[in-house]
């Protein structure tokens, strides 16, 4: 793993103002930041591990552990709220066996929340990748599943 960082470090010159485009391509790479990237990113710029590391938990968008194929976002804005989200969410939760902001144990799906997708005539959405899912029921949940399985 060490390696392969290293070499992607290589794209840049170690100045400490790359160190968000450098944590990014590690995790396009990679699929999410090992602590190994975040302790060469640190080696690499001369930062403390613990200004690397703060960075990188400052920003939702760094992920710490593998992510599924599938990243499944419900969005829990006000209209999808109102019209059952947490209902989605629960559904979602126990077909899959994980809880929000997990991933399944075969790494094939990643469930997190959002707090708006900009769909709100559409509530309650849920997105898969960047399908859109509109006045999504429970019942409709397998659905939504299986089309994105199939999508492999």
């Amino acid at each position: 793993m060490r390696e392969k960082v290293r070499e992607i470090l290589t794209a840049f010159d170690g100045d400490k103002s790359q160190v968000i485009p450098m944590l990014q391509a590690i995790q396009h790479e990679v699929g999410y930041l090992p602590e190994e990237g975040m302790e060469e990113v640190a080696s690499y710029t001369g930062l403390r591990r613990s200004k690397v590391y703060g960075t990188a938990t400052f920003y939702s968008q760094f992920y710490f552990t593998p992510q599924g194929d599938h990243e499944i976002k419900v969005c829990l804005g006000t209209a999808c709220h109102v019209k059952g989200a947490m209902n989605l969410m629960d559904t979602l939760e126990r077909e899959l066996g994980i809880r929000c902001g997990e991933t399944t144990t075969d790494n094939k799906y990643s469930l997190k929340r959002v707090n708006c997708v900009g769909s709100c005539a559409l509530a309650p959405v849920v997105m898969v990748e960047d399908h859109v899912y509109g006045r999504v029921e429970t019942k409709h949940v397998k659905g939504v599943l299986d089309k994105s399985a199939a999508s492999v």
